[in-house]
């Protein structure tokens, strides 16, 4: 995965934990819906409920688009975390918006990508988070699939830097560039003092084998 730019990843790292949407607790770990159990929670969400790094965040992702995709036909977002992402980036580039849904809906039109999107068209996706890239993915395999998109590319706020996340875009031809990463967040942590020097080598551990980690 691409990382746009070394000061903005520390940028955006910081106003991820200033405003505790990444949470880092190699102590007392927390349990993922997967059952992983992890020392980081993220949830990039809350950063909308702030204006300032809200308007921060969404300027990153412009610029990502911009610089390594050019201007695409559509923006499309990732239901639900980055759908607001989506819609202020299109918004500021001046370009049309959709997004996709994990399914399709099971009532109404029983619809999974909301929004017009033409075959043909290029379209960058916006995420939120990536982890293994598994449902990030698929709404990239909809939108070729089931509208004959062009999908060009994707822009995230943030990703785990798994090897397995990195591999599974490379096998699905789905260049990503991210503003941050789990390594600036750590580096960041560390030189404001949130995260001790001697925690260091557990949360690195964690990176390498999550779903092995804390077992023991």
């Amino acid at each position: 995965m691409h990382i746009l730019d070394p000061v903005l990843a520390a940028k955006v790292a910081d106003l991820l934990i200033d405003a505790q949407a990444v949470r880092l607790s190699p102590d007392k770990p927390f349990t993922w819906a997967s059952g992983w159990r992890s020392p980081i929670y993220c949830d990039n969400r809350v950063v909308l409920s702030y204006p300032g790094p809200r308007a921060a965040v969404r300027d990153g992702l412009v610029r990502a688009v911009a610089e390594r995709y050019g201007r695409p036909d559509v923006i499309v977002g990732v239901a639900t975390g980055a759908i607001a992402q989506g819609a202020l980036v299109a918004d500021a580039m001046g370009l049309p918006f959709a997004y996709v849904r994990p399914k399709a809906k099971e009532h109404g039109l029983g619809n999974r990508i909301e929004g017009r999107i033409e075959r043909g068209m290029r379209v960058v996706v916006i995420e939120d988070l990536i982890s293994t890239g598994g449902s990030s993915l698929a709404a990239v395999d909809a939108l070729r699939s089931e509208a004959g998109a062009e999908v060009v590319g994707m822009v995230a706020v943030f990703t785990y830097g798994f090897a397995t996340a990195d591999a599974a875009f490379a096998n699905a031809n789905c260049p990503i560039t991210c503003l941050s990463d789990y390594t600036a967040l750590l580096q960041r942590a560390v030189e404001r003092g949130i995260v001790g020097p001697g925690q260091m080598d557990n949360l690195s551990k964690w990176r390498s084998a999550p779903a092995e980690w804390g077992r023991d």
